[in-house]
């Protein structure tokens, strides 16, 4: 019987949907307006790819059910303060996101940038929550978390990405950007999940590598519906990367190029698998489905 990947993802992404409507502060809890517009952010859809991703390693690296719940919530929380501070007037100017007004144009740019800062203290809490088990260091699943957040991850890869405009595109520019602003959140993910579950040394390097390139496939992939897609098909604004000269690698590689990147990089992925102990048909399952999705 083969795997029924659809069937996974929705089930999976129901779960974290649930969890999270749960476990936020519900609507009307003062401070209103900012409560509000955390829930908004975070339960306005969203694939929850990075949620799954940690599930799933945790399983393949042979854990308990339930082991990583934490982590993945955690980590869609820190997702969705990076997608408030990014659509801002500041920084990308985004009016539209997942086909919804974005957080400042619904609520204004003071509780937007509140909001985030809120998600971001919050994700730290639910990371914070339970120990990383032996072999690792009890801190070691929130230091991890700090890691792909931090200057070394999604805000010195966003710095990057601001400055990379108007300049002339290079595929080390490229390669620096999705790596820290994309990637590191998804390396992230792997590793907080397979820690979650115990992992050893080579179970870990595995799920690593495994989650890197995941990460900057689904970049490249962003990029490709940027430049190919309407706004209506994927959500939020198409073409923008193109009208502010954006680095990127349709820019560098054009679309074809792109494309067949990304998918060198999901063989990759797939390839980093082998010799794991526990389910690896969900990871394949993703990695495929970041360079086939439509939004």
């Amino acid at each position: 019987m083969s795997f029924d990947h659809r069937r996974y993802m929705d089930e999976k992404r129901l779960w974290v949907n649930a969890e999270l409507e749960t476990r936020l502060a519900s609507s009307g809890t003062p401070p209103v307006e900012l409560h509000d517009a955390m829930r908004y952010a975070i339960l306005g859809g969203g694939k929850r790819l990075r949620a799954v991703i940690c599930l799933a390693c945790a399983d393949a690296a042979g854990g308990a059910p339930g082991v990583a719940a934490g982590p993945a919530l955690a980590l869609e929380l820190l997702h969705g303060y990076t997608l408030i501070h990014d659509d801002l007037p500041c920084m990308d100017d985004d009016d539209i996101r997942r086909g919804l007004p974005t957080v400042h144009v619904k609520y204004g740019q003071a509780a937007a940038v509140l909001a985030g800062d809120a998600l971001q203290a919050l994700a730290f809490e639910w990371a914070a929550a339970g120990a990383a088990p032996a072999p690792h260091t009890p801190t070691a699943i929130v230091t991890e978390l700090a890691q792909a957040a931090g200057s070394l991850g999604v805000v010195g890869g966003q710095v990057m990405d601001l400055a990379a405009e108007q300049e002339q595109p290079s595929a080390e520019a490229v390669a620096r950007i999705h790596r820290l602003k994309t990637a590191m959140l998804f390396r992230c993910a792997a590793r907080m999940g397979a820690i979650a579950a115990g992992a050893g040394d080579e179970i870990l390097a595995g799920l690593t590598q495994y989650g890197e390139n995941v990460g900057l496939a689904f970049q490249i992939a962003d990029d490709v519906l940027n430049a190919s897609s309407t706004a209506q098909q994927i959500g939020k604004p198409a073409g923008s990367d193109a009208e502010r000269s954006k680095t990127t690698a349709v820019a560098v590689y054009g679309l074809d190029g792109a494309r067949q990147r990304a998918d060198d990089l999901v063989s990759a992925a797939v390839d980093a698998l082998v010799g794991l102990p526990g389910p690896v048909d969900p990871l394949h399952a993703i990695a495929h489905y970041i360079t086939s999705r439509t939004h």
